[in-house]
């Protein structure tokens, strides 16, 4: 079926997210089908799992990508670095890791810019690409923000990316709180970013009309499990009419 450039557009700018903890190789072999319907940019598939995708997602173009360090970014050096090299063997050609977060906020810059220089040479020896996941909501000053922007676009880095989707903050009360992808920290990272580095917004992005706010602020990714619903609203409004590829989302939602 052929579909409107801006549906094409819009469907690859979308990483579609299947890292959901409860997740089954059923889910994600599901998640991989709605990816491979929509022809979205990436599947971002648990590391384990990126045989299936290949598998599955064989002589299309929609990529397989992965996550280092995933969730909280405590692994070490090493680990990640030996995860990545894992990950690009078993076929996967973009690498989201996340950084050590604890580092960023102690300002162990030396340390910081060590491990994502590391796992950058790994990834770009295996011809793959490289985002690195800040974890905004963590980052209580635009400081943290603007440095990481600064030693990525020094080492090469090929994104800077917003939010894993699953950095929930425990307040005092026992409440959860989380923010994600915000429009102020989208404009900060493509400032504050060598104009060779693109950004990737996760967390929160789950309507067509959020996917167009975005990408008006220089976007060019999203991590996405709302990517029928987004999809779809972009065939009704710039396709004339519904594609009808797959009925419903049934996977866990996450970013």
């Amino acid at each position: 079926m052929k579909r409107h450039s801006k549906v094409h557009e819009l469907a690859k700018m979308i990483d579609h997210s299947l890292l959901h903890p409860t997740m089954t190789d059923d889910d994600m072999a599901k998640g991989c089908k709605i990816a491979l319907d929509y022809d979205v940019a990436s599947v971002c598939i648990k590391p384990y799992a990126i045989p299936l995708a290949v598998s599955l997602l064989k002589d299309s173009d929609v990529l397989v990508g992965t996550v280092i360090g995933f969730p909280q970014g405590n692994s070490t050096i090493d680990v990640k670095v030996t995860e990545t090299n894992q990950a690009c063997m078993d076929g996967a050609v973009e690498i989201d890791m996340v950084v050590n977060i604890g580092k960023v906020l102690q300002e162990d810059w030396g340390y910081v810019k060590k491990e994502i220089k590391a796992v950058c040479e790994a990834t770009h020896a295996h011809r793959a690409i490289l985002k690195v996941i800040f974890e905004n909501d963590f980052l209580p000053e635009d400081k943290y923000k603007i440095k990481l922007c600064e030693i990525c676009s020094d080492l090469g880095v090929d994104f800077v990316k917003t939010s894993t989707g699953y950095g929930f903050v425990k307040g005092i009360d026992g409440s959860y709180n989380y923010k994600g992808a915000t429009h102020d920290d989208l404009k900060l990272m493509r400032a504050d970013s060598a104009d060779r580095v693109q950004v990737k917004a996760a967390g929160g992005v789950r309507t067509l009309d959020d996917l167009l706010a975005v990408q008006a602020l220089g976007v060019s990714r999203i991590g996405a499990t709302a990517t029928i619903a987004i999809l779809e609203a972009a065939n009704e409004r710039f396709g004339g009419g519904s594609s009808k590829h797959v009925e419903s989302e049934d996977s866990p939602s996450g970013y």
